[in-house]
């Protein structure tokens, strides 16, 4: 998977988060929320090391 595709998933799931939220489902959203941060520091840590 390239940086781009990654980059639209977190993005996805990101916004599938703040619809969750909105809608009332917190446990969801939080989740969610948890694994795209997650995500965007494994990217961003993976990208310095290999620079």
């Amino acid at each position: 998977m390239n940086d781009l595709q990654k980059d639209i998933l977190n993005g996805l799931a990101f916004l599938t988060g703040v619809i969750g939220f909105m809608s009332g489902e917190f446990i969801i959203s939080s989740a969610l929320f948890a694994s795209t941060t997650v995500i965007s520091n494994i990217n961003s840590n993976r990208k310095q090391h290999h620079d």
